[in-house]
């Protein structure tokens, strides 16, 4: 096992700006800039950033939450930008400009928001246990009474929602079930569960298979998924199977915070929570590979930009930390 003392050390790259807990970070390098990789981050501190991920450098801050923003997403292309706050709201911003567009009330705190892969589609989800669908070429219409779609959970917290298309949406809880949900009929197509409420949950299209990375009580586990329909090209019967390929029981607990990331290849993922230190293991035995300490916090947040060379962290500490996935020894 790895330890920080066998572990080559690296000095990671800063990023301050945030003064309060992180909560979510997220790469995107958009096809309309195939040079570019941004980095956008959730905090407490109700200041959503955007940084070139490359080089850390700000960018930008999306200004008007009066709560904690517990996610932050930039959609496919990059012209967009959700968050989801403690004020029980969602905003819908232009990325590039940084203008409002859109706000959509809820009814209690919002945990988690995520772009369908066409960008016309928005899913929240939160504290209310409902899983909510906007059609965003509705506008501001799009969350008036009949035009947003709900699928009811009852009463958990949606702590994680990921589009796997523009069809299906995954739906992680506080009752460690994740739910996939076709929001073409608003029903549910399938459920997955773990040991514990789903602290953090990741999809990875990997060239081979599609794998579902799940941070929850004391393990991650990895589910391979498969989307299938009954007849050609039938969107309505749509529906997603779902694999355990392995679960590993990790020396931290995500119960408050933390996460879990794949590498882009597959072979090895991150893993940060409970305590100050950022792992890295072994995909297929769990074995881990090395340990990083540089954070003064707990990790709140962490992921693998998608080349795979570097990843951020997120902490307790109010601050980002840029690593190099295979630093080289001097």
């Amino acid at each position: 096992m790895a330890t920080a003392a066998t572990t080559p050390r690296q000095i990671p790259l800063v990023l301050p700006g945030h003064s309060r807990p992180l909560a979510e970070l997220q790469f995107l390098a958009p096809p309309s800039e195939p040079n570019r990789t941004f980095l956008v981050s959730a905090c407490h501190d109700k200041m959503p950033m955007i940084r070139d991920a490359s080089t850390g450098d700000w960018i930008g801050t999306w200004q008007g939450h009066k709560g904690a923003v517990w996610s932050t997403k930039l959609d496919p292309m990059g012209y967009l930008a959700a968050t989801a706050s403690g004020d029980f709201s969602v905003k819908v911003w232009d990325g590039v400009t940084g203008k409002e567009l859109f706000n959509y009330p809820h009814k209690h705190i919002v945990k988690t928001v995520d772009f369908s892969l066409d960008s016309k589609k928005l899913a929240t989800g939160g504290h209310e246990g409902i899983l909510r669908v906007y059609d965003l070429s509705l506008g501001n219409k799009a969350g008036n009474s009949g035009s947003v779609k709900e699928m009811i959970m009852g009463k958990i917290n949606i702590t994680k929602a990921i589009w796997l298309d523009n069809d299906i949406v995954l739906a992680a809880a506080s009752d460690g079930k994740i739910r996939g949900w076709n929001v073409l009929t608003q029903t549910l197509v399938c459920t997955l569960e773990v040991e514990a409420g789903v602290r953090d949950m990741e999809v990875t299209h990997l060239q081979d298979q599609t794998v579902l990375t799940v941070a929850a009580g004391t393990t991650v586990s990895f589910f391979q998924l498969a989307l299938s329909t009954n007849k050609e090209e039938d969107n309505k019967t749509k529906t997603v199977d779902g694999v355990l390929l392995h679960q590993h029981k990790m020396p931290i607990h995500f119960r408050e915070e933390g996460g879990a990331s794949l590498h882009p290849d597959g072979n090895k993922f991150l893993a940060g929570g409970s305590d100050l230190w950022v792992r890295v293991f072994d995909f297929a035995s769990g074995e881990e590979l090395e340990c990083h300490r540089g954070h003064h916090g707990p990790i709140r947040c962490l992921r693998y930009a998608p080349d795979g060379k570097t990843y951020a962290t997120g902490s307790e500490d109010g601050t980002i930390r840029l690593w190099k996935t295979d630093p080289v020894v001097e």
